[in-house]
């Protein structure tokens, strides 16, 4: 094929490509919390965001494997306690978006309406947790080897699946081998790996909270949490007095 795309494209000239102005953002000093009114609204949406740093990083594979123990997987920790334990969420969890730059590490909860400030609470608990009393244990750890490594065929069952995953490794800078060394930089992996990239990524101090909900029903609970200034908003994120 190499010939043939070669003599196809040889008159192609490449052309001026726009620099990309995006600048390195600080963590918040402290939490704030943005909430949204839905009046009549049986269930609260809980998003909760730090900045983390880009896919490139040479701890990716460490920090997305600490994040299938917190909230990347069914069984993480924050799916079984909202879900499975307490029964407030169809489903907890949290998760990195890929991108070349600074990314958002995002926690997420719809929970029952009533149940708003009790499961903003365990959430803290989880984040807080896995920083210091809870520190991702071995048996954590070999579910995130699993997760990370048994799923891997499946990805790539189609030509376009394949070229997805090269245009990742172009796109987020990757080293070439990235997916190639995947699985076994996954195994190598030891808790303490896991437990240093939670320090990384995990900084319940910079939360920045949005909650969406019925605010006659949750907004004295949410201020009894003293999570940090509250700042009531409209859908389009204009402040509301």
């Amino acid at each position: 094929m190499q010939p043939k795309l070669e003599a196809l494209f040889a008159g192609w000239k490449s052309g001026q490509t726009p620099a990309k102005n995006i600048a390195t953002v600080a963590q918040k000093a402290k939490p704030v919390v943005y909430l949204v009114d839905k009046p009549g609204a049986i269930q609260s949406v809980i998003l909760a965001g730090v900045l983390a740093p880009p896919k490139s990083n040479p701890d990716e594979i460490a920090i997305e494997s600490m994040n299938t123990v917190l909230g990347g997987a069914f069984i993480s920790r924050l799916n079984m306690n909202l879900r499975e334990n307490k029964h407030w969420s169809y489903g907890a969890g949290s998760f990195i978006p890929a991108a070349r730059g600074q990314r958002i590490y995002l926690v997420y909860a719809p929970v029952q309406t009533d149940k708003t400030k009790e499961s903003v609470t365990e959430i803290v608990g989880e984040l807080r947790g896995i920083l210091k009393d809870k520190l991702v244990t071995a048996d954590e750890l070999a579910m995130a080897k699993s997760n990370l490594t048994q799923t891997l065929p499946g990805l790539w069952e189609t030509n376009t699946s394949v070229a997805d995953s090269i245009g990742e490794i172009v796109q987020f800078k990757l080293t070439p081998d990235y997916y190639s060394t995947y699985a076994g930089k996954v195994k190598a992996l030891s808790v303490s790996n896991l437990n240093a990239a939670a320090l990384q990524v995990v900084k319940p101090d910079s939360l920045v909270w949005v909650i969406v909900g019925d605010r006659e029903k949750i907004e004295k609970g949410i201020r009894e949490l003293g999570l940090g200034e509250v700042q009531v908003i409209d859908a389009d994120g204009n402040p509301v007095k």
